[in-house]
């Protein structure tokens, strides 16, 4: 029961977060980064919509910019089970995270998702689908959790050195922290403040 309760507040934080996103940013939030179970990291999609036209293969990714905020170890991360995809293109499985130059790029990188030729995104369209779920060891959760709040989505690219001059294709949000039970009542009244006004 508590197990279910847990997933319910996540599920709630991550929806409240995608409400409130535009509202911060003018992107949309694409993925959900949810670090609220221990040595344990969750991307799952949204259905938010691309900001750019692009296509390319998944051996270069999606780069999450400012991830980390700043240099740490390298990443060391074991699928437990994941289909999470550009939208549009079949899973193969087998999604990747990597963090470049041996722990020293400030961002994550998502790659490997699909045995497609290619991977596009459409501006005004579903940029990705699915979820996927990687263990860590204690080392790489910490820096993780230590890492940013929210940041730009950035394809085609692995590394910082790729994104100059690329327009971000949305936006990431990072959930570190189970809301306490008594704040389940803020967090519906939240929730259904930013689905108001993503109505309006």
């Amino acid at each position: 029961m508590k197990g279910r309760i847990q997933k319910l507040i996540c599920f709630c934080a991550a929806l409240t977060a995608f409400a409130l996103a535009p509202s911060l940013s003018n992107a949309d939030t694409l993925l959900i980064v949810d670090l609220t179970v221990d040595n344990e990291v969750t991307v799952t999609a949204t259905a938010g919509l691309s900001d750019i036209d692009a296509s390319d293969t998944d051996v270069t990714g999606i780069y999450f910019d400012n991830f980390y905020g700043v240099a740490g170890d390298a990443l060391t991360a074991t699928l437990v089970s994941g289909d999470l995809v550009s939208a549009g293109t079949t899973s193969d499985g087998s999604p990747e995270l990597f963090r470049g130059g041996g722990g020293t790029d400030t961002g994550l990188n998502f790659w490997s998702w699909t045995n497609d030729a290619t991977s596009t995104f459409t501006t005004g369209s579903v940029a990705f689908t699915g979820t996927a779920t990687w263990t860590l060891d204690s080392v790489d959760y910490d820096d993780m959790v230590n890492g940013s709040s929210s940041g730009d989505l950035y394809y085609p690219a692995d590394t910082s050195d790729d994104i100059a001059g690329l327009t971000p294709l949305g936006t990431y949000t990072v959930i570190t922290a189970v809301p306490e039970p008594g704040a389940l009542s803020v967090l519906g009244l939240v929730l259904g403040a930013g689905f108001l006004r993503r109505r309006r």
